[in-house]
């Protein structure tokens, strides 16, 4: 993982949820270690209200792990002002059951080794196109 500082923040929030959901549905590694390799000790995230800690962190990726889903991030913006970075984007999902487009506006503050330290996001399903 790069650091934030020397990478354009579009590239960089790319990277980093490709990534991570690269490694956490087609590995077999500890969900623990993953979770660690991309996201300090201390962190927490609050994802449309919910405050999700390392723990619980962990324990989402379990379900996301069973579905084996495909993703693909189309970022709009992105800028950067030291370690934060805010972020639009696109998050395409795709998994047997289901096609998502999900809105993600993303507030976050990352480590200098590129681990997210804080995270505020705020999501919203798009509706499948064709339909209003």
């Amino acid at each position: 993982m790069g650091s934030l500082a020397r990478t354009d923040p579009k590239q960089f929030i790319a990277d980093f949820v490709t990534s991570f959901t690269e490694d956490i549905v087609h590995t077999d590694e500890d969900a623990g270690q993953i979770v660690d390799r991309y996201h300090t000790p201390d962190v927490v995230q609050i994802a449309d209200g919910h405050r999700l800690d390392r723990d619980k962190l962990i324990a989402h990726t379990r379900p996301v792990r069973k579905k084996k889903p495909t993703a693909r991030v189309e970022v709009h913006e992105a800028l950067t002002d030291g370690e934060q970075l805010a972020a639009r984007y696109t998050l395409h999902v795709e998994d047997t059951k289901r096609d998502l487009a999900i809105e993600v506006h993303f507030f976050g503050r990352f480590a200098a080794d590129g681990r997210m330290r804080q995270a505020n996001i705020l999501t919203r399903t798009l509706p499948a196109p064709g339909f209003p």
